[in-house]
């Protein structure tokens, strides 16, 4: 595939992770990284946006965990320095607060919220603002799924499938656009009814592993599908996550 129809997560010098995926992210594809609590799903996540903005795209982050000050220290942490990229508008940070009561999402232009529990899946696919840039990563999408009312009751009548269909052809309509739309989940978090029918859509689908031999914490990237792929992509990589290096390439197999 042309290096026109990809979109590159940059940092060759830094690591090797946009080589080892074959050169870059697919436009117009949707993407599910899986992984349980602690696999790195944050980690690659911050790890995109960053490169991606280095390699002038826009793209827009909607985080459920962290605020804009957690955003910045953690990614000054990862060696991610961004906010010239947020000065200057090619990344959008937004926090999703499905913690509180409230449970909004929240930019600098929300109006004030009216205390009560709001539609996260509607109010998201009516930011229009979220969705101008050329990448939208939602880290993670399952606290969206779970703390939405109109999914929970869907999931109450069995009706799952059928509610992650309507969200399905709203990414659908936007990646013909050539848009890419990345979105982390914790299976352990949600019915496989639920996630099922994005696995069975995603154009890209990662699994993010974690192996304890001995004392340590073996990573992996296990890729699943890579539709479009540009060079040729490894089914196994070994990654780690490194305070002032961010993630690091270890290996790579190909089965």
């Amino acid at each position: 595939m042309s290096s026109n129809n990809l979109y590159s997560l940059g940092l060759q010098d830094h690591d090797r992770l946009n080589n080892e995926l074959g050169g870059g992210i697919p436009r117009g594809s949707i993407v599910l990284i899986e992984g349980d609590y602690g696999a790195g799903k944050s980690a690659m996540s911050q790890r995109f946006s960053y490169g991606l903005c280095e390699t002038d795209h826009s793209v827009t982050l909607l985080s459920t965990e962290l605020t804009i000050r957690g955003f910045i220290d953690q990614m000054h942490s990862l060696s991610y320095g961004v906010e010239e990229h947020l000065l200057n508008e090619r990344l959008l940070f937004l926090h999703a607060d499905v913690d509180s009561g409230t449970r909004q999402i929240t930019a600098p232009t929300d109006d004030a919220d009216d205390g009560q529990r709001k539609e996260l899946l509607n109010r998201l696919m009516q930011a229009e603002a979220m969705w101008k840039a050329d990448v939208v990563i939602i880290d993670t999408f399952d606290a969206i799924l779970r703390n939405d009312p109109t999914f929970e009751a869907l999931v109450r009548q069995n009706e799952e499938r059928q509610a992650a269909l309507e969200i399905i052809s709203f990414f659908r309509d936007l990646v013909t656009q050539g848009k890419v739309v990345v979105l982390t989940v914790d299976p352990s978090t949600v019915d496989e009814d639920a996630i099922g029918p994005f696995r069975a859509i995603a154009d890209v689908f990662m699994e993010l592993q974690m192996v304890e031999v001995g004392n340590d914490v073996r990573r992996n990237i296990s890729v699943k599908r890579f539709a479009g792929m540009g060079e040729q992509v490894g089914d196994s990589i070994g990654y780690s996550v490194r305070a002032d290096a961010g993630i690091v390439i270890e290996s790579r197999s190909v089965a």
